[in-house]
């Protein structure tokens, strides 16, 4: 789970809106046009900080998973803004908590976390998400008007195992336990709602808001963070670490006091919880969800949800976005908006320039591989009528399916001496022969966009693209890409 947060003061609280953006510094009023803010402590506050100094913000990262899925993008993509505004941003991964479990938005305990397991995921998390903020700088450079520079080459990520590695219990709470209130922690919707189930919460549980509260107090002591953004869920923590603050170190002159700031719990229009498609997570990582498979998930969004998507996850200005979403709903049956919606994020995650020979797709007079990759397969898969396959050059078709398990390796003979139906059974576009054989009879077998004609049809050189490859599809959407070596 990803966190975001901005803590101050716990008795002035701002349930934001668009509206209240009028009169608010450029930084609040965009995060607040784009969605980012439900919750937030001192907003006037907060404002004025963000245009009179470059501030410190924070967002934890659960290391319960082996990579970043597109359920980070939401805090990463919050903690961007900052960056582009100069403020400096420190993602913490949860090294050590991460062995407790965070009871937030959950009814039951998780399952006791490996060591070497959370090890792993700290170290993997922390490659993705420095991979990410270089790719989504320089996807900045591309949209900002006037383009950005960085000011610093990237962003560094911290473990809080930094300090809990040899923090001992009894110093913990002499430090921390003698400044929580336990009246006031049972007071937390994350543990009120653990108490009122049937599983209740255990005593590990129920001290996780004092980590991350003392997590929020050593970056905002050791490294001036005053900012800490979190999901709606954890407003209760945030609280905490504000407190927490004012209990152990009153602020002084040279480092102002926390905010805290919440963003919006992420559904789709469905109901769903944003990021997962047939109950799977999408990963940013593309050995674990091909660039293919990222891009269609967004491609798929339903209308309703399509305009958010494009204020969050892009960094297109406010008014572009209004002009595709007005466009989109002239022809909602060519899902243009969740065209451009899929082409920008792509672009800000997988974005790559590095091949001289790779045809460009341009996205805002710009393109990058990835999106090009994306769009190539989804031509090949989805049979638009502007694009056949003998129309795809060999070079542009073998990078889009690089990587991908419906790009198989086959001997040059193998093509042209087995009859198609054999091939198609024999490397998995059907189960079995007497499937394969149906196909054809039926006319729903093809090579290349043509019809198999009959049983025994055996591909030629003349055939295949380029003298090498076969593109099988059986029905309208199951496709394998067979090229010899």
């Amino acid at each position: 789970m990803i966190k975001i947060m901005l803590v101050p003061a716990p008795h002035i609280v701002a349930r934001c809106s668009p509206s209240l953006s009028r009169g608010i510094s450029t930084l609040y009023a965009d995060l607040t046009d784009r969605g980012f803010i439900s919750q937030v402590t001192r907003p006037q506050q907060l404002s004025h900080a963000l245009e009179t100094a470059s501030q410190t913000v924070y967002s934890g990262i659960d290391p319960t998973g082996p990579a970043l899925h597109i359920g980070h993008l939401f805090p990463m993509m919050c903690l961007l803004h900052f960056e582009l505004r100069n403020h400096n941003t420190i993602p913490l991964i949860g090294g050590a908590t991460g062995l407790v479990g965070d009871p937030s938005g959950r009814l039951t305990e998780r399952s006791p976390a490996d060591v070497r397991l959370v090890h792993d995921n700290v170290l993997a998390l922390s490659r993705g998400v420095t991979r990410f903020f270089r790719g989504a700088f320089e996807y900045a450079g591309m949209r900002m008007q006037g383009g950005f520079k960085p000011t610093r080459d990237e962003v560094h990520v911290k473990s809080n195992l930094e300090w809990y590695e040899n923090f001992g219990i009894l110093e913990f709470l002499q430090r921390v336990g003698v400044n929580a209130r336990v009246n006031t922690m049972l007071t937390r919707e994350s543990v009120r709602a653990r108490l009122e189930s049937k599983h209740g919460m255990s005593f590990t549980e129920f001290t996780y808001q004092l980590l991350q509260a003392y997590d929020f107090y050593y970056l905002h002591k050791h490294y001036g963070c005053t900012i800490q953004v979190g999901g709606s869920d954890q407003w209760g923590n945030i609280v905490a670490g504000v407190e927490l603050i004012g209990r152990l170190n009153a602020p002084s002159n040279t480092v102002s006091e926390p905010f805290g700031v919440t963003t919006p719990l992420l559904t789709t229009a469905s109901g769903e919880k944003f990021g997962k498609s047939a109950g799977n997570a999408i990963w940013l990582d593309s050995t674990l969800t091909s660039v293919f498979d990222f891009y269609q998930y967004f491609v798929k969004v339903e209308d309703a949800d399509v305009e958010k998507y494009l204020k969050l996850f892009t960094l297109l200005s406010l008014p572009e976005i209004h002009d595709i979403v007005e466009a989109h709903k002239l022809e909602p049956e060519k899902r243009s908006a969740q065209r451009r919606l899929a082409a920008e994020v792509t672009e800000l995650v997988h974005n790559s320039r590095s091949s001289a020979f790779w045809p460009r797709i341009e996205v805002h007079g710009q393109a990058g591989e990835a999106v090009a990759r994306a769009e190539t397969v989804s031509k090949i898969l989805f049979r638009e009528a502007s694009v056949r396959a003998q129309d795809i050059d060999m070079h542009s078709l073998l990078k889009a399916f690089e990587g991908d398990p419906r790009l198989i390796w086959c001997d040059q003979k193998e093509l042209q001496s087995t009859p198609v139906w054999k091939l198609a059974s024999r490397h998995g576009l059907v189960s079995s022969n007497s499937i394969a054989r149906y196909l054809i009879q039926s006319k729903g077998l093809y090579f290349n966009d043509q019809v198999v004609p009959e049983i025994h049809f055996t591909a030629t050189s003349e055939h295949l693209i380029e003298g090498r490859i076969l593109i099988l599809r059986a029905g309208k959407g199951k496709v394998i890409v067979l090229a010899s070596k």
